[in-house]
């Protein structure tokens, strides 16, 4: 096939369950557009051809309506013997769905910025009676500039048009509870379906995990999810008020319209701009790929650490944590040195890669600081909470496990070796 219409074919993009998507050039715009084929077959279906042809047409009747910077463009829509198409504004690039891998994840304060492009898109199709239903990373485009563009529209639910009551469309890992209730629909399904999306962006997890779409349903309709700043250290509590206000459960406890979305956006960018991590992200990986606590840590679970991780810069002097005080976190000797005292007294030093405080982690009530840690020179600590380490993955949670029982397998060690130094001094002196 050369051409669909008056389009001349370049390549093919991708293929669906129901439709191609194809690389073509419009030889009277001159220009790339891409377009979506959706095939005869499927819109003859006897059981879903119904639904195909109502979201063909759904899609097809918002060309030429949707005109935003961040929107992809809607130009014709046709059908000829091959099917039915709609040509789309062509988005060189790709979908967010790649920077939500824990691995890949984007700057905290880059996150804000396209979630708030995509609170102003979704508030013009608001404007003209569009509510999306079908917002995710994989309808979200990021061209080769850097920049975003909502896509997909079959899904969409028009208020001039009755044609578009499609029910049981969506993807269930970002249905708003409205949806899952087959309840009436407005824009605030689509606030929380971008809330979703921006707190799997944030944090490379999603607010509402089952091992089924009938479990994952229970959590959207009654769990509450865990702040995004468990799973990344450097969101902010401001950032974690505005994504859980989104995830609110009633639509009206989530904010009153898009402006007012974009508006706290603004304001939590604004905070965060100027702020910066101390060490990073890249050198945070870099430097727990060479530290010996990490050695059996895979890639994916050592970015999951940078993730959960909070880590300080200090000067020579500084007490870490304090004999007698309580705390649940433990620490990391990314490099430099510590001294370890108990009532004043020295018991050890430590060095890059020791890990000190895990009793309060390991230990099963509120627990007291045993010791005082102080640093020897300029170091760099590595603090993961106990919360935070709740929320990571079961893989990575038993790396920390194995990690913690070779530390004390090790510290075991070292105490036997010394009793016995001390013992056999004691026989030389009674000698």
């Amino acid at each position: 096939m050369d051409h669909i219409g008056k389009y001349r074919i370049i390549r093919l993009l991708g293929r669906g369950g129901t439709s191609e998507v194809f690389l073509a050039e419009d030889p009277f715009a001159e220009r790339l557009v891409a377009i979506k084929l959706v095939r005869a077959d499927a819109l003859s279906d006897d059981q879903q051809g119904g639904r195909f042809r109502r979201l063909f047409l759904t899609e097809a009747s918002l060309a030429g309506r949707l005109r935003h910077p961040h929107i992809a463009g809607i130009y014709d829509a046709a059908a000829d013997e091959h099917g039915s198409y709609i040509v789309m504004e062509y988005v060189d690039g790709t979908t967010l769905e790649e920077f939500c891998r824990i691995d890949n994840l984007m700057p905290v304060n880059r996150v804000v910025e396209l979630v708030f492009k995509c609170a102003k898109a979704l508030d013009h199709a608001h404007r003209l009676g569009i509510i999306h239903r079908d917002i995710k990373p994989a309808n979200i485009l990021i061209g080769a500039d850097g920049d975003i563009k909502l896509s997909d529209f079959g899904a969409a639910l028009c208020a001039a048009s009755d044609a578009t009551q499609v029910s049981g469309v969506g993807s269930p890992a970002y249905m708003s509870p409205e949806q899952v209730e087959e309840a009436t629909l407005s824009f605030h399904t689509d606030m929380f379906s971008l809330g979703v999306v921006f707190y799997q962006l944030l944090s490379g997890q999603l607010p509402f995990k089952g091992s089924t779409n009938i479990s994952r349903a229970y959590q959207i309709l009654h769990a509450e999810p865990p702040p995004p700043s468990l799973h990344r250290q450097s969101v902010s509590p401001a950032i974690d008020a505005v994504v859980l206000r989104a995830l609110a459960k009633r639509p009206a406890d989530r904010f009153p319209s898009w402006e007012a979305f974009a508006g706290a956006l603004a304001c939590v960018f604004e905070g965060h701009g100027g702020i910066t991590d101390q060490v990073p992200e890249t050198e945070k990986f870099s430097t727990l790929r060479v530290l010996a606590f990490f050695r059996s840590f895979t890639d994916v679970e050592l970015w999951q650490v940078v993730r959960i991780s909070a880590w300080s810069r200090h000067g020579p002097g500084t007490d870490v944590i304090r004999e007698g005080d309580a705390g649940r976190s433990f620490f990391i000797l990314a490099s430099g040195k510590v001294r370890v005292t108990k009532r004043g007294r020295e018991l050890t030093a430590l060095g890059a890669g020791e890990c000190f405080g895990e009793m309060g982690h390991l230990g099963t009530r509120e627990a007291l600081r045993s010791a005082t840690v102080t640093t020897v020179g300029d170091a760099t600590l590595i603090e993961i909470p106990e919360a935070a380490l709740a929320q990571a993955t079961d893989a990575c949670r038993h790396r920390f496990a194995a990690a913690f029982l070779e530390l004390l397998v090790s510290r075991l060690e070292q105490a036997n070796i010394r009793v016995s130094q001390l013992l056999t001094e004691r026989d030389i002196a009674v000698n």
